[in-house]
């Protein structure tokens, strides 16, 4: 994990999800690990749409390309090319797709989460995946594989294990609850985190957004 970070990073905010590129990462090694991020939670990105970050590193056409490329093999689509190099202007112009200025980026504010509750009295299972306008309460395990998307919160009575997305559509006041919160992917609106290798959870907790960062605290904790 941590050899992928020095190379990209996929990261959400108010704005979107970004793919930043980082400066002095070998363009090879940069592809590579766009590859097995993607590849890693290949479901969970798919039909995404994803802004391209590369601030003042210069890219080519045929690199931009290459990282469209692969984008859609994940059916991911790009939103924008955010950079600060005039040149890249050009880049991304040829390649259908809209240049940015870091400083453009401004917040939206979330939309009114809308549908009633879904409850499930079970164990949602790998390869299993759950999607709803509204908030999902789970009473049971969601294991490794498995996937949850919800426009409202997520609330699992049990172990959480595998991915979940609350928030869809950009909804920043959504959480996630469990009794044991271990996702492989935890997504809140447009802001993505993952669970370290060496958590070890402590009791029930829950995930919020202070400011563009997911937040983890003990589920009876006050809210902010």
């Amino acid at each position: 994990m941590r050899d992928m970070e020095e190379r990209i990073t996929l990261k959400g905010s108010r704005d979107g999800l970004r793919l930043i590129l980082h400066p002095t990462a070998a363009w090879e090694e940069v592809l590579e690990a766009l590859r097995k991020q993607l590849a890693q939670g290949s479901s969970f990105y798919h039909g995404a749409k994803l802004m391209i970050d590369v601030g003042e590193r210069s890219i080519t056409d045929v690199e931009l390309q290459a990282i469209l490329a692969i984008m859609a093999e994940h059916d991911i689509e790009p939103a924008a090319l955010i950079t600060i190099a005039p040149t890249n202007r050009t880049t991304g112009r040829q390649a259908g797709v809209e240049t940015r200025h870091p400083d453009s980026l401004r917040s939206t504010p979330p939309p009114v989460v809308q549908g009633e509750g879904l409850f499930l009295w079970r164990t949602v299972r790998s390869g299993q995946a759950i999607k709803h306008q509204g908030h999902v309460v789970v009473v049971g395990d969601v294991n490794a594989g498995a996937e949850i998307s919800a426009h409202g919160s997520i609330i699992i009575w049990g172990r959480l294990r595998g991915s979940v997305h609350a928030g869809v559509g950009g909804n920043q006041q959504a959480i996630v609850c469990a009794l044991e919160l271990s996702p492989t992917l935890l997504r809140i609106a447009e802001n993505l985190a993952r669970t370290p290798d060496n958590h070890r959870p402590t009791g029930p907790e829950q995930a919020s957004l202070d400011g563009d960062n997911i937040v983890v605290v003990p589920w009876d904790a006050p809210r902010r």
